[in-house]
């Protein structure tokens, strides 16, 4: 069995990963608040945490792996559409997550599953958890963890003494430097919401506190509990999301009684060309704009775990060219294959923390000694590769056969007037570039390296 070492965030190092149950690993991670198009940092945890359930399926069983990820359906972001478009609620947020999970199959994610079995319960919605968030809510009033006041009703921080510890800051540190609400009808300015008034325009449930809807962080604690059980093995999602909101999860969720998560699991951000992605600087895109424009999923993925999850990820239009160049190479070298297991060299790097970079420079040495099962076997465990070779690949195959035509004619043309210079620079051109030319009296013939890139033709002809 492949031996899994992880970091985790809560205790600041890489750890030998122990599932509680090796019959029923579970793992929770943090998903999309429905209301736009995922943009291409939305896709970085995806991906990083498809390829983590990935590996725990090939290492304890597709039956025996658990991974749930949310949808949060109910959030201001959402209502403030609603009111823009004048369309109701529920058909923003069944139009926007059918959008995410379409988005996310393109660039090769699995939908989560409980135990092998794809299904809705896996992908839960926030709205569908009213009850288990007021539940959980009545149960830290009860225990002094939380108050009411003025129709809201808030998580007292300073009851839960080891709040800070996942982030690594204090309360009065975190006070001092962040950007806290301040309310009159707080007793402390770190106390969170966990429930809060909603009028007749905003969707609302009613509750012993009065109609209303629930804070962002109760609906994660509350879905995890119900779905995987008071103490599950690991939690991820953004490092954006340790705090507030996995210190809040796991405040309130201890309070609670919970055990809650074993392992806490952060990816770094993206950039993009070397800066933070912002609309104010043009360079924000959704992963949709990539795939119209032409990008094929599995080049995305590519380009994100070609850096290590915890680093920093620098998306550049070079990256993407390199990504595509050298999955064209791979696809033509293994088109035809069988797929056999993965090498134990790239189960150990996976295993390692999910050292991806490895695993791509490992496939380049598999690629380079022609292994083409162990080849196919590591683009699969990657989730680079499914059943078939990509379509895009096969439509971009290369058709020389028009080049040669003109390369034909300029021969034909240089023999009349005895002036050879334009044939001697395309012939030498196409050389430069690795195709092979031969010349004859029965004509031109050009041979392309296996996973030759058109885009090196440009400028050619």
């Amino acid at each position: 069995m492949t031996e899994i070492t992880l970091y985790n965030t809560k205790t600041r190092r890489k750890e030998l990963f122990t599932p509680l149950r090796e019959d029923d690993v579970r793992m929770y991670v943090c998903g999309p608040t429905v209301y736009d198009r995922a943009h291409i940092g939305n896709a970085r945890p995806v991906i990083v945490f498809d390829l983590l359930y990935r590996l725990l399926r090939h290492v304890y069983g597709p039956d025996h792996v658990t991974y749930v990820r949310n949808f949060t359906d109910v959030d201001d972001k959402i209502n403030a559409r609603a009111a823009q478009s004048g369309r109701p609620i529920s058909d923003i947020t069944a139009e926007t997550a059918q959008w995410f999970l379409d988005d996310m199959a393109a660039v090769g994610a699995l939908q989560p599953s409980i135990k092998g079995e794809a299904h809705q319960k896996a992908m839960p919605r926030a709205t569908a958890y009213i009850d288990e968030m007021i539940a959980m809510i009545e149960d830290l009033i009860a225990k002094d963890h939380a108050y009411a006041a003025e129709g809201h009703v808030l998580f007292r921080v300073r009851s839960y003494a080891q709040y800070g510890a996942l982030s690594g800051r204090s309360v009065d540190d975190m006070i001092a430097g962040a950007r806290v609400e301040v309310a009159p009808y707080k007793e402390d300015p770190m106390d969170f919401v966990l429930w809060k008034p909603s009028d007749a325009e905003t969707p609302g449930w009613d509750s012993p506190w009065g109609r209303g809807r629930p804070g962002w962080h109760i609906e994660c604690s509350a879905m995890a509990e119900a779905l995987l059980g008071s103490e599950f093995d690991i939690h991820g999602g953004g490092n954006d999301l340790t705090f507030p909101h996995h210190e809040n999860e796991i405040a309130q969720s201890k309070c609670a009684g919970h055990g809650f998560a074993n392992v806490w699991m952060h990816n770094e951000m993206l950039q993009v060309e070397g800066k933070k992605m912002s609309k104010s600087l043009g360079n924000f895109f959704t992963v949709r704009d990539l795939l119209d424009q032409g990008v094929p999923g599995e080049v995305i993925r590519f380009v994100f775990l070609s850096t290590h999850y915890r680093k920093p990820m620098d998306w550049t239009e070079k990256k993407r060219a390199e990504a595509e160049k050298t999955l064209r190479k791979w696809y033509t070298q293994v088109a035809g294959g069988e797929t056999g297991q993965p090498p134990a060299e790239v189960m150990a790097l996976l295993g390692d923390d999910l050292n991806t970079h490895g695993v791509l420079t490992e496939c380049h040495r598999l690629s380079a000694e022609n292994d083409i099962a162990g080849l196919r076997a590591a683009l699969s465990v990657m989730g680079l590769l499914a059943d078939k070779i990509p379509d895009w690949a096969i439509e971009q195959a290369f058709d020389l056969t028009d080049i040669e035509a003109f390369l034909s004619d300029a021969r034909v043309t240089a023999m009349e007037t005895k002036d050879f210079a334009e044939v001697d620079r395309i012939k030498s051109a196409l050389t430069a570039v690795g195709i092979e030319v031969q010349m004859s009296k029965d004509g031109v013939k050009l041979t392309a390296p296996a996973g030759f890139d058109r885009s090196d033709l440009e400028g050619i002809l």
